[in-house]
């Protein structure tokens, strides 16, 4: 037996001021909930999707409820889970009228033969497998929508800049990742993506690799920023090929966030478990929201 862990994440970018304490406290709550899974004696994936499952019913994240609205005025979410043990995942992307997108995704992963699951498709499952269905305007806090009118209004509008300077702009994606008692790994992370963003686009969340990865070899990882660029770097699983290579955890994080900036310009950030417990968070954002439990079960948090 090992001793459990967690961490979890609220998203990477320019976090204002008044809006560190919410942030903080909902990683926390997450951290807190995933852990109680893990000291009852549950896996890991019930660790991450537990903890997942508080911030996307937490407004102040990007997931869920409080997520962004597309150009079209509609909420699509995404979110992805893997299981480090077995490489299992489950995944769905531009999911609509959906509360819980990381349960749908763990239901892709447990109850299908296929990992991803999108759109109409994604939709069309949720509601067989009896998942809660809801409107838009369930989904929709207020800030989003004056958020949504506003940008309408501009011109030349570029998402890369609410990571790194805006701070008007975003809400983070969410994520955890964790070991159990039996020292098995798993990763889930949860989006609305970015504002205003094409209908039917698809960021590095729901992708296994890009921005969610497990393996017991190895480590588990969520990454969190403008999914783009971690799309074309395969941040996830770039990081845990270094660390099979022998890099240790934190060389290969820092190599590959290097990597991030100079190859592609991308800003955000990774939260990192390795096989050994050995936990690594970094960004390159202005700020980052992430709560972990250390050696010793204390409960951390900051932004």
């Amino acid at each position: 037996m090992v001793r459990p862990r967690i961490v979890v994440h609220g998203g990477a970018w320019d976090i204002p001021e008044d809006e560190l304490d919410a942030h903080e406290r909902g990683c926390r709550a997450a951290a807190e909930v995933g852990w109680k899974v893990l000291l009852d004696g549950g896996s890991a994936v019930d660790a991450v999707e537990a903890a997942v499952r508080v911030m996307e019913d937490d407004p102040t994240f990007d997931a869920g409820v409080g997520a962004f609205l597309n150009a079209v005025g509609e909420v699509e979410l995404d979110a992805a889970i893997m299981d480090g043990a077995t490489l299992a995942a489950g995944a769905v992307a531009a999911l609509r009228h959906v509360r819980a997108p990381v349960s749908v995704a763990r239901a892709v992963m447990e109850r299908t033969q296929h990992v991803l699951l999108v759109g109409e498709g994604a939709a069309l499952f949720a509601e067989a497998q009896g998942f809660e269905q809801c409107r838009t305007s369930d989904l929709l806090v207020g800030r989003e929508l004056e958020r949504w009118r506003a940008i309408q209004q501009q011109r030349g509008f570029d998402v890369r800049t609410v990571f790194s300077g805006q701070k008007s702009a975003p809400r983070g994606t969410v994520g955890a990742v964790a070991m159990d008692a039996r020292g098995n790994l798993a990763a889930a992370t949860s989006t609305g993506g970015t504002p205003n963003k094409m209908p039917g686009r698809v960021g590095d969340s729901p992708l296994i690799g890009a921005g969610t990865y497990a393996d017991n070899n190895t480590a588990a990882i969520s990454a969190t920023g403008w999914g783009e660029g971690f799309i074309r770097l395969v941040v996830a699983k770039t990081i845990c090929d270094l660390i099979e290579f022998g890099f240790p955890p934190e060389q290969a994080v820092e190599e590959v966030m290097r990597r991030l900036e100079t190859r592609v310009g991308g800003s955000g950030g990774v939260i990192v478990l390795d096989r050994a417990g050995r936990m690594v968070i970094r960004y390159n954002t202005p700020r980052m929201a992430r709560a972990w439990v250390d050696g010793q079960g204390e409960i951390h948090s900051a932004v």
